[in-house]
């Protein structure tokens, strides 16, 4: 899978908003509003906070990779936001969030949803490539890092 095609420029944030992990949810969603890549925000939001209420997505090390399958898309979409100051996420480590990618397949689309969250997990475990995105200025910058 080619990140480049879900993590596009527009679909990234190096100064996400929220206080909360609601309020961080909302923001990712606001992303992919923004960037046309979903319309009925209340179906994404809903198709999120399922998968939340099962267990936390806030892995280890300040990352997040909230999740979901709706009816509402007809492919994978993503987008990815950093948080600097962190967030409280129920991560696993209990460090806060800081690092968050979103993404939400077709209720029907389970390979490529599995492929993306595999390839995303694997480039956040390394501490180095975290660390490069949390210095980022720009989307610019992590598009470079994590597409190029």
């Amino acid at each position: 899978m080619e990140l480049n095609k879900i993590l596009t420029r527009d679909m990234i944030s190096v100064d996400l908003s929220g206080e909360t992990k609601d309020e961080v949810i909302n923001s990712l969603i606001g992303l992919l509003i923004a960037g046309g890549k979903v319309s009925d925000r209340d179906k994404i939001k809903a198709a999120v906070m399922d998968r939340e209420l099962k267990m936390s997505t806030g892995m280890e090390n300040g990352v997040a990779i909230p999740h979901g399958k709706s009816d509402a898309v007809e492919e994978l979409v993503g987008c990815l936001g950093i948080k600097k100051d962190g967030v409280d996420f129920d991560s696993f480590d209990g460090s806060p969030g800081r690092i968050f990618v979103l993404t939400v397949s077709p209720v029907h689309g389970a390979e490529q949803h599995i492929q993306f969250l595999s390839e995303i997990s694997s480039l956040l475990r390394d501490p180095f490539e975290r660390q490069r995105l949390l210095d980022a200025e720009s989307s610019d910058e992590i598009y470079s890092i994590l597409c190029e």
